[in-house]
């Protein structure tokens, strides 16, 4: 069995990068795939598990394991941590690890850096959804970014490259500084008209699609009357809407029990309203035509929870692309004991 141990290898976050970087719509194919093979029962994606500290109640650490079968075949693990004291800090809020098995030995084979991963994966299924949601009845030409941060760097950058134009950018945030940064680097990267909102009711009124990037923990937003002309919301950050926004909209998740969990927006709406009928589909739904897409009548809210297997599917790709070009960093002698009964010298 010694000879079948596979390697075990750390790719970093440049190569991550390298690999990710300016293949934006190859990504968002890639995320649309596991889509389907998680629609298609071919996935196991347990519960997120949340640890958090008393004397730290706004950092958490998540675990989310996963398995992907199809073309990708791999188990794993992301383990993305959020603290939002980092930003004063000058650093990144969040951080991450992903770990890939073997599906054939369980054995690890990579560690890759996973922030990039993760932004990827959250930025592809945003725009694979705007992108399904507005197939019918055109695409919305004024976006309004909710939070200003990476997140909502990617799922701008993963919109242009999908073939998103927009006649109007309109930017909140609660830091204002943070707000007039994201618009000076949209100016550079040819946006003409950007508009920064001191208010939020003035962003999401003049905005056919909202984009939702923050870090709140509860929601502040909750007047159903600022979405009156129903506009699409890509609701990233998953805990900024009331329940009564939410049940007044049409409402597509990626997955029912894991948007229905930790206090979402989607899962307060349920413990509000007492039932789950406000849902109206999965992505996976809208891919195969069995849920509505976007067609103005009234708000339509894609609230993704983030599932593992989108992670597992990056991972994997940027792990076989780096041994494809013979670049794994490999560890040597990481695995140790591999005899059941040891050596006697």
């Amino acid at each position: 069995m010694q000879g079948n141990v596979p390697p075990f290898a750390v790719i970093s976050g440049a190569q991550v990068d390298g690999v990710l970087t300016g293949h934006e719509r190859q990504v968002t194919e890639l995320i649309e795939a596991a889509y389907r093979t998680h629609g298609q029962g071919d996935t196991v994606n347990p519960p997120s598990y949340f640890l958090r500290f008393p004397d730290r109640p706004s950092a958490r650490i998540i675990a989310l394991p996963a398995s992907i079968g199809g073309e990708t075949r791999v188990d794993g693990l992301k383990w993305i941590s959020s603290f939002p004291e980092n930003v004063a800090a000058g650093i990144p809020r969040a951080s991450a690890v992903l770990l890939l098995n073997d599906q054939d030995t369980g054995y690890p084979i990579a560690c890759l850096e996973s922030s990039i991963i993760s932004a990827a994966r959250t930025a592809a299924s945003a725009a694979l959804a705007a992108d399904v949601l507005t197939r019918e009845h055109g695409r919305p030409r004024r976006v309004g970014f909710f939070g200003v941060g990476l997140i909502a760097r990617y799922v701008h950058t993963y919109l242009a490259a999908n073939g998103w134009t927009f006649d109007e950018v309109g930017v909140h945030d609660l830091a204002p500084e943070h707000a007039a940064g994201f618009a000076d680097y949209l100016g550079a990267g040819g946006c003409e008209k950007v508009t920064i909102h001191d208010r939020a009711e003035d962003l999401i009124r003049q905005s056919d699609l909202v984009v939702f990037a923050t870090v709140a923990g509860a929601p502040h937003v909750t007047d159903p009357a600022w979405f009156a002309h129903n506009p699409l919301v890509l609701h990233v950050s998953l805990r900024d809407l009331s329940p009564q926004i939410v049940l007044a909209s049409t409402n597509i998740v990626d997955d029912v029990e894991h948007c229905l969990k930790a206090n979402t927006s989607p899962h307060l709406a349920e413990q509000f309203a007492g039932n789950r009928d406000f849902l109206d589909g999965t992505l996976y739904d809208v891919l195969t035509g069995r849920a509505p897409g976007h067609d103005g009548s009234r708000p339509l809210v894609f609230s993704p929870f983030g599932l593992g297997v989108l992670d597992l599917t990056l991972g994997k790709h940027v792990y076989d692309q780096v041994a494809a070009a013979g670049e794994l960093a490999v560890v040597p002698g990481f695995f140790h004991e591999l005899s059941r009964y040891g050596s006697r010298g």
